[in-house]
């Protein structure tokens, strides 16, 4: 049998028995094997029968692991279907996964449990969290908590379940043993190699960096020896017509994310929101803690900017390691068709990058992925995991396979 070792579906059927069935049909023809890893993402109305989709998976597949997530959009292949009842699968060979389930104690202090006291350095987090019940910065803190300097850090990646409170379902396990879940967090541990981040963060930077030289918190009160909000304005005045609409429509800071850097350019930058500005002090409120001897950049963000952003970080990505087997993508529900004029934008993109295989992903209420060395939520952003074909079990896959 030659097939491929990714492949992925979806189907808008309104029953979600036929969708599931759908799905799993293009599958079965498509992917060699038994995978290593199936991932459902399911939206609308076909999310009362979470369970029981999942439950189908491993009965039709057999993954070593599954994982899954309720949305309020799902995607696969080429399409994205926002806002509707769907169901996409992600299954993958991939080699060793490892499945986690994780919460949160409550106290003062919140500690993360379910996380394995060592995860190889390199490995890739990917996690899928109900935002109203699960803490992910206390998560991304213990993970950089854990890392040993000099190694490779470990990537937390994924996104936050976006059906709504009460409503988000989370699913992970082996074999035929599932455990279902409506709080807390699901993941999976690949190893080292396995995936290539992407975090496009859908800004441009404008204006110079700038130092800061002084700080409360998350008010920026200097920059360069300056009021912060005088540095503001006078970029402001310097852009050009098309940059000061996008800055009035929302103005972002972009915070390096690596000192070390030489020469900053867009994707070397933590972005947050400028919240607002004290014209008394002229102190400037973003959202993150912020402190002096941090460089920080202006940035703004629309339509254009955000699909310039992809394109560039993707082709970025082919000259690194050519063209993917496969995908995972977890993107926010303030993109799709709010913010780009047509529909399936990113997913397309990504499917077109490989070459029409194995594309599968969500819309998310937060994304989660690396910028440079450090894990980070975002909002308005695509996070991407390229499956390389170098890795094991990838490389000798007819590369005429259908989706």
């Amino acid at each position: 049998m030659t097939g491929r070792a990714i492949a992925s579906g979806l189907s808008r059927h309104p029953d979600p028995a036929v969708a599931v069935a759908e799905v799993l049909g293009a599958i079965v023809e498509s992917i060699d094997g038994e995978p290593d890893l199936a991932i459902a993402f399911v939206s609308g109305k076909a999310a009362t029968a979470f369970d029981q989709i999942l439950r189908t998976i491993v009965a039709v597949l057999s993954p070593r692991v599954v994982l899954g997530s309720t949305a309020s959009g799902v995607l696969a292949g080429g399409e994205e279907a926002e806002g509707t009842d769907a169901v996409a699968v992600w299954a993958g060979r991939i080699g060793d996964v490892v499945p986690l389930r994780l919460d949160a104690l409550p106290g003062a202090e919140q500690r993360i449990v379910g996380l394995p006291s060592r995860i190889e350095p390199g490995s890739t987090l990917v996690v899928l969290a109900d935002p109203y019940t699960f803490p992910v910065d206390c998560l991304i803190d213990d993970v950089a908590r854990h890392r040993v300097p000099h190694e490779p850090p470990v990537t937390v990646a994924g996104g936050l379940a976006s059906l709504g409170s009460g409503l988000n379902r989370l699913a992970v396990g082996t074999g035929t043993s599932i455990g279902f879940h409506d709080d807390g967090a699901v993941a999976v541990v690949l190893p080292p190699g396995t995936v290539q981040p992407i975090v496009s963060q859908g800004c441009r930077p404008v204006g110079q960096p700038w130092t800061i030289t002084a700080s409360d918190g998350r008010l920026l009160l200097q920059l360069g020896g300056r009021p912060a909000l005088d540095r503001v304005n006078e970029m402001i005045a310097d852009m050009s017509p098309r940059d000061r609409l996008c800055a009035s429509q929302g103005l972002h800071l972009g915070i390096a994310a690596n000192e070390q850097t030489e020469q900053f350019d867009r994707g070397d930058f933590l972005i947050r929101g400028v919240l607002g500005a004290d014209r008394n002090t002229g102190a400037v409120a973003v959202g993150a803690l912020i402190e002096v001897g941090q460089t920080v950049q202006l940035q703004v963000r629309d339509a254009e900017s955000a699909h310039e952003d992809l394109v560039l970080l993707l082709q970025g990505s082919l000259s690194e390691v050519g063209a993917p087997q496969g995908a995972l993508l977890f993107t926010c529900n303030g993109r799709g068709t709010r913010l780009f004029a047509e529909p399936n934008h990113d997913a397309s993109m990504l499917n077109e990058l490989t070459n029409g295989r194995g594309v599968a992903g969500m819309f998310c209420a937060g994304e989660l992925g690396p910028i440079g060395p450090v894990n980070a939520v975002h909002g308005f952003t695509a996070t991407v995991l390229l499956f390389p074909a170098t890795v094991q079990g990838l490389s000798c896959i007819d590369p005429r396979g259908t989706t």
